[in-house]
């Protein structure tokens, strides 16, 4: 749920500021993109504490290799992604690699919600909201490339 509250609330204040002094915020588009940096910060810094790595690590399908590399990966491409964009003409690029990310990393949702995993001691979002999630998580990140 962290995740959805980083992007709405960052979205809702980051306009509101954009209206009513930030010129630079002053436009959808880039309150979407700071929305979503706040998101990926939020999302990206577990991927380095101990007991949350322990967690995406079960989630990575055993099909896949290096479970702990592939969470290392993730995470510091979700942060150098978060930190594109809030570079104006790296934006559209980490946004669109963002999207991709998203959804090259579904499989593990998928995976951790039918096997009953958790993160921090919570069962993972069951995959029909979590389908729902990531299709608004992907979307706005489209939105913020284009």
């Amino acid at each position: 749920m962290a995740p959805l509250i980083a992007l709405i609330g960052g979205f809702a204040v980051l306009r509101l500021l954009g209206l009513l002094a930030v010129d630079s915020l002053d436009a959808w588009q880039p309150a979407v993109r700071g929305a979503l940096a706040l998101m990926f910060v939020t999302t990206g810094i577990p991927h380095f504490i101990p007991s949350w790595r322990r967690d995406f690590a079960a989630m990575v399908p055993p099909a896949l290799p290096r479970p702990d590399l592939l969470v290392t990966l993730t995470g510091v491409l979700e942060l150098a992604g978060a930190a594109g964009l809030l570079v104006p003409p790296l934006a559209p690029y980490a946004a669109a690699g963002l999207a991709l990310l998203m959804l090259a990393m579904f499989p593990a949702n998928v995976y951790a919600a039918r096997t009953g995993r958790t993160l921090a001691g919570k069962p993972v979002t069951p995959l029909p909201a979590r389908t729902a999630l990531q299709v608004l998580f992907v979307a706005a990140a489209v939105a913020a490339a284009v």
